[in-house]
Parts: C-alpha cells; structure tokens; sequence
C-alpha cells in the first residue's frame, strides 16, 4: 500500500522494535529541545509494546529507509492515536510525511467494525498543522496551549485574598497517598460533568473513566513519571479513620525531565471553588518542588477553558506551544 512513488507505507505490525529505535531517539531528542521533556521512559516501553506485535499503525518507508510511524490503540468503541511522527517534521504547518500516515491511520480507524470514536492530542504539532486530514474526516478541533512557568518567578506573584471557606468546611492538605485513589476519582468525575474537556477526553465522563484516567498517569509514563511528593490533596480534615476521606481538591504532578515538573491534573469540587484552593496548590506545589531542585512546572490547557487559564496566566505560565485536540464522535451518547 503507497502513497506515491517515493514514500511506501506498511503496517507497524511488520516492524521490531530495533528497526524503530533510531526513529524514536531522533523524536525523543526532539521533546526534550522543544517541550522541556524527558521523553526516552516513555519510548522505551513503546518499543516493548513495538516488539509484541500488537499496536495497530504504519511506517513511511523512503528508498527502503524508516523516516516515520504512526499508531492508535484501542479501548472498547474509542480510538486513541498515540503518536504520529516523521524525520525533520513537527515543526511547522507542512508535514507531508505525517499527512499520509494519518490518513492510512484515519481511515483504518473509521473503517473499523465497532469502533465510533477516535480521540487525538499530538501535542509536538503546533494548531493547523495536521489539520487537513483530520477535517476531512469530520474532527472536532479543540485548540489547547502548553503553558510553562518558572519556580523562582511563581513564587513572586500576589494575589487578592479569596472569600474564607464556610465554617462548617475544615480542610487538611496532604501529599498524595494511595488511599486518595477512589476519592480522587469521585473528585475528577465530578468536576468534569458537563465540562468542555470531558467532550475532548470521555473517560471524565463516567467514574469508571476517571478511574481509569487516574490509574494511567500514575502508572505510566506517557505524561511523565508520577511524583507522590509534588502531588497534593486538600482533604476533610475530620474523617473517621474507618472511612475513606472525602476529596476537595487535587493537583497531581509528574517528572518529565530532573528540573521539570508537569501538573497532569487540578481540580477543585464545584462547590468550593471560588475560595482560593486552586491557588492554594498551585503555590504549595510550586514551593514544595522548588525545594526539592526543580527549576520549572509546565502544564495543558484547554484554550476556552477562561477560568484555568486565567488562573495559570496571574502565576506566570507562559504559553510556549498551541497545539489541538481533535474528536471524532459517532458513538450514541455523542454530544
């Protein structure tokens, strides 16, 4: 299967993970110069997923040499594409190699018995660039901003002081620990119901979904190496120790380079916000990571997403990078 005379394209499956490797050094090297990101924990278990045979994609071959690849995974009805990638692209709008290797991915996916939603965040394309196959299947776009901000300069900005919290609310801030894991689940569907990011994302959309989001950034590399210590959890204070606390709010962390942290979750319960306790992890995590030799945070946002982001902007993160989210829904419960 070709899609012209110099570019041949096969399927992923027929490839081994040392094949591969050298394709996946040049991109790594390439997030580390344009993300700040330390992307080779999460090549290296994409190579072990490669060499198992079992990741849907294909490769762009040009005079019998490996110049990209693209691949998807599954999850049910939905479709993820987890990462398209060619030699010497990504940094503009004209990206012919990754063009035709996400219309052979496209067009597996909506061909695919069973399969009615197709999800995609290639957050190393800037916003356009690989707009043209994705809008002529019928994607959504959803522009979102990758936003960084440094430690020492966080740390200087002031803010007005928020409304105090009702009296009947007492609150304990903690680092993570394991036995936040369902209440913070609980907390993340909650706080998504009806929210612009659970059309972008679907797993916020139902407890088993959160729950499975939750389980993914702290298990897996693909946003980074969790980091229990730079991850906190505003808590009520006075639970039995019998029962599982109840959860108000969390801003969860990950490692994506030694100096780099980035923020893969923060979100307050609808009915605290307001009382300043986005802000009040923001700081403390910023504090906390400061200490322990961390010289920056970045993060994602959804672009229309005003109140984050006005949040993120007043603590001096800077967008470095637009990028888009794209949706392809034809699911039942499509909104």
């Amino acid at each position: 299967m070709s899609h012209s005379p110099q570019l041949e394209i096969l399927d992923l499956r027929h490839f081994s993970a040392a094949q591969l490797k050298s394709l996946l050094r040049d991109e790594a090297d390439r997030w580390q110069h344009r993300l700040h990101w330390d992307y080779t924990r999460a090549s290296s278990m994409l190579l072990e997923y490669l060499d198992s045979r079992i990741l849907p994609g294909f490769v762009a071959l040009r005079d019998g040499r490996i110049v990209g690849y693209a691949f998807c995974v599954t999850e049910g009805s939905k479709a993820v594409i987890g990462d398209i990638y060619a030699l010497g692209e990504t940094e503009s709008t004209h990206n012919p190699i990754c063009d035709t290797l996400l219309h052979h991915l496209l067009e597996l996916l909506q061909a695919t018995p069973g399969v009615d939603r197709v999800e995609s965040q290639l957050l190393m394309f800037p916003a356009g660039a690989l707009a043209q196959p994705f809008r002529a299947r019928g994607f959504r776009s959803y522009p979102r901003l990758f936003m960084m901000s440094d430690l020492k300069a966080l740390a200087t900005h002031t803010h007005p002081t928020p409304p105090p919290l009702p009296p009947s609310v007492n609150l304990l801030l903690q680092s993570w620990q394991p036995e936040f894991y369902e209440g913070a689940a609980a907390l993340i569907h909650r706080c998504y119901a009806g929210h612009m990011d659970a059309s972008i994302n679907d797993q916020y959309r139902t407890l088993h979904g959160a729950q499975r989001f939750l389980h993914n950034i702290i298990r897996f590399p693909g946003c980074g190496v969790f980091d229990a210590e730079s991850s906190w959890v505003l808590r009520e204070a006075d639970t039995p120790s019998s029962h599982p606390p109840a959860i108000y709010a969390i801003l969860l962390c990950s490692r994506v380079r030694p100096d780099t942290g980035h923020i893969t979750q923060l979100c307050v319960s609808p009915a605290l916000r307001g009382h300043g306790l986005g802000q009040t992890l923001l700081e403390h995590c910023a504090s906390e990571s400061d200490q322990r030799g961390l010289h920056s945070l970045t993060l994602t946002v959804t672009e229309a997403n005003a109140a984050a982001l006005h949040l993120y902007q007043r603590n001096g993160f800077a967008t470095l990078h637009r990028f888009e989210a794209m949706v392809w829904d034809e699911s039942p419960n499509a909104s």
